[in-house]
């Protein structure tokens, strides 16, 4: 669609409530959306919006996300469960805005000139849905955190709805939920936490090395004997097997690969092609017990694009 076009679908958007009152018998409207379509966009808005406001803490950006969700329905193809769909696409959209205001925040820290403005309408709207102290919590929280809590703890989606929302894996989304959890309750992390989450970068590291050098019998060591590697629809579709199972066949779909670089997501080690300065696919990896149980390998753009990717340098020598 043109570029020309997008003030109209935002134009269409803003008077979509009241053209479904007055036209309540239209079959198809003029963007392409259907009565139907349109109907249960606005029976979904308010619940869209309460998520997208308590993740992005402010009523103008959830406003600005929801606008972007209508314009992408009216491009979609049929959907079966558009109730699913939208949460999915608006769960997307906070999380890549997220990113980019992280991203934003740290280049402005950077030239530690003025303080940025305070957005005081936006803190006033969350403070009045979640109270001032939740407000500074979830700000402290990372995107996907913010998110799969969000998700989870204050709207109450099961876990296995909140992982096909975010595109990661079960196991993910409950760790990030946990973390999210023990900040919001104020105390510290937990030693515990913070001792494991450093062990997992160790053994990450050492399996990277070990795959870049070929040592097939450190990667057995440090696979689960039930490990399983899963890669998503889109991983799928460049020629992925959909599951690798068990140490043997994990460790070989790794040994000798050279491609994937050392990166951050959220904070923890992963790897991930990189071309042109894009990532193009990301290997998360889950350590439990101080062994790799599970690989998420992700291809889709839409979830890359809502992770906090970071590419580690490689440290000096002498």
């Amino acid at each position: 669609m043109a570029e020309a076009s997008l003030p109209t679908m935002v134009a269409a958007w803003r008077c979509s409530r009241q053209r479904v009152l007055s036209h309540p018998g239209a079959a198809v409207r003029q963007d392409g959306v259907t009565t139907t379509e349109l109907t249960e966009f606005n029976a979904e808005r308010p619940r869209l919006t309460a998520i997208a406001v308590r993740i992005l803490g402010s009523e103008a950006d959830a406003d600005d996300v929801l606008q972007e969700a209508w314009i992408r329905l009216s491009r979609a193809d049929s959907i079966d469960d558009l109730a699913a769909w939208l949460t999915t696409v608006v769960t997307r959209l906070c999380l890549d805005q997220l990113r980019r205001r992280r991203s934003r925040s740290a280049v402005e820290a950077a030239r530690v000139d003025d303080p940025a403005p305070v957005d005081a309408a936006a803190d006033a709207v969350l403070a009045e849905m979640t109270g001032d102290a939740m407000q500074i919590v979830l700000d402290t929280l990372g995107p996907s955190e913010r998110a799969a809590f969000v998700l989870h703890d204050v709207f109450g989606y099961p876990f296995d709805d909140v992982s096909a929302i975010m595109g990661r894996s079960g196991t993910a989304v409950r760790q990030l939920a946990s973390r999210a959890r023990h900040k919001v309750r104020g105390g510290p992390v937990p030693s515990a936490s913070q001792t494991t989450r450093a062990e997992s970068r160790r053994v990450v590291d050492a399996f990277l090395a070990a795959a870049r050098g070929g040592d097939l019998a450190t990667l057995l060591s440090l696979l689960a004997p039930d490990a399983v590697m899963r890669a998503d629809l889109v991983g799928q579709a460049m020629g992925a097997a959909p599951v690798h199972a068990g140490a043997a066949a994990v460790a070989a779909r790794f040994n000798g690969s050279t491609g994937a670089a050392p990166v951050t997501i959220d904070g923890d080690r992963v790897a991930a092609w990189i071309q042109a300065g894009s990532t193009r696919v990301a290997f998360v990896f889950h350590v439990r017990a101080g062994l790799v149980c599970e690989v998420e390998q992700i291809a889709d753009p839409d979830v890359l694009a809502t992770m906090d990717i970071v590419r580690v340098r490689a440290k000096s020598r002498g």
